[in-house]
């Protein structure tokens, strides 16, 4: 599992006093203003502040005190520490659910999860094998998610190849 997690893009300045506008890749927001340092590309930076602002976060590193400094940063990737991250008990993150070998309520292996489309209403996990799947991410067809054993086990039903039977 990768220790820093990619988490969202800084997409623009904020005022004068060198914030940064970040666009998180997160369930919400507010997930992004719980860390005291965030990596910038690689780089440990110490969050001095940070908010929701609609649906960006407004963060204020310390040591960028002027817009010039923050416009530098326009561009690059966020990341968080994995060990820093609070999640709820049965959530995942998105980089430790792909490459999963998915299994069908059969135990055939049908192909891998390569992408989660994140959806208003729920998430659809994209997984790929001789036929294209998309799974529905809720308890009905998501059986168990076990990153550990590399496997997520899912109920299949008519549809989710894309076919029409």
């Amino acid at each position: 599992m990768e220790q820093y997690l990619p988490a969202g893009e800084i997409v623009n300045t904020h005022g004068i006093h060198g914030e940064v506008r970040i666009m998180p890749w997160a369930d919400s927001p507010e997930f992004l203003t719980g860390f005291s340092t965030l990596y910038v590309e690689g780089a440990a930076m110490a969050v001095q502040s940070a908010r929701v602002q609609k649906t960006g976060v407004l963060v204020k590193f310390r040591g960028v005190d002027t817009v010039e400094a923050a416009a530098a940063l326009r561009g690059r990737t966020v990341s968080i520490d994995r060990n820093d991250a609070k999640i709820p008990d049965g959530s995942f993150f998105i980089a430790d659910l792909k490459g999963l070998t998915a299994v069908d309520q059969n135990g055939r292996e049908i192909g891998v999860l390569e992408d989660v489309l994140i959806l208003p209403r729920h998430d659809v996990y994209v997984v790929r094998g001789e036929e294209e799947y998309l799974i529905p991410a809720v308890p009905e067809f998501v059986r168990k998610i076990d990153p550990g054993a590399g496997k997520i086990h899912v109920k299949i039903i008519e549809g989710m190849d894309g076919h029409e039977n």
